[in-house]
């Protein structure tokens, strides 16, 4: 078995999801008493957040790549950047390692091209769904059309990321205003919507909307889980 890099603590809210799910995969593929083999780092996330919003990505990459290099030594064969905003750092992250990054967006493209959808609504922070990182890559590489809400609900979506889960707080109210969020994308004709930021699958799931929603957690650990069982019998 591999042993999965994760470089998480963006927020530790969400970091603490792929733990668990990579080992439940783990667990499903392998049985018994077989857990993951896993080196994670966890940063501390209040100065990478004051980067973000401050527009000073080269610091922000500094802190990553201090990360990620601490995860290669600690032994692991490759690496999931566990966020999704921070995959704008992908290519200085990548440069600076000798072990693979394991692109979240790829992960959740795959399982959209396979699923049949070609029009895909986008939540996640502004970062997300306004710059090109991460929409660009899915147009490119997978062939989908992104959607993303309108200004007001961008501004809805960012500020409950940052100001409630990745604080811990998971609010009925913010749950309902994003179910409307979403029923707004599909009424454009997004056929599934993104759920593309770590946290945002602690504040709704598949069982609140009849749209279908692509966990992008979800999806990455499904990805390592692979990668790391993949030549086992």
């Amino acid at each position: 078995m591999k042993t999965i890099g994760l470089l998480g603590g963006m927020s530790w809210e969400s970091t603490q999801g792929y733990y668990s799910a990579i080992n439940r995969g783990v667990r499903a593929r392998c049985g018994g008493l077989h857990s993951a083999k896993i080196a994670l780092y966890s940063v501390d996330f209040a100065p990478l957040a004051a980067a973000q919003h401050q527009g000073d990505w080269a610091g922000a990459a500094a802190l990553l790549v201090e990360g990620a290099k601490r995860v290669e030594a600690a032994g692991a064969d490759f690496l999931l950047l566990c966020t999704n905003t921070m995959h704008k750092l992908a290519p200085e992250l990548s440069q600076a390692l000798s072990i693979p990054l394991v692109h979240i967006a790829d992960a959740t493209g795959e399982a959209l091209v396979q699923a049949g959808v070609r029009r895909v609504g986008l939540l996640g922070t502004a970062f997300t769904m306004e710059q090109d990182f991460y929409k660009g890559r899915l147009a490119q590489g997978f062939g989908l059309e992104v959607l993303v809400p309108d200004e007001s609900d961008r501004a809805l979506v960012h500020d409950v990321i940052y100001q409630e889960l990745c604080q811990g707080r998971i609010e009925a109210a913010s749950r309902a205003q994003y179910l409307q969020v979403i029923d707004r994308l599909a009424a454009r004709g997004a056929q599934a919507v993104i759920l593309g930021c770590t946290e945002i699958g602690l504040l709704v799931g598949q069982g609140d909307t009849p749209v279908p929603l692509f966990d992008t957690t979800a999806l990455h650990a499904q990805k390592a889980v692979a990668l790391a069982t993949a030549q086992l019998p």
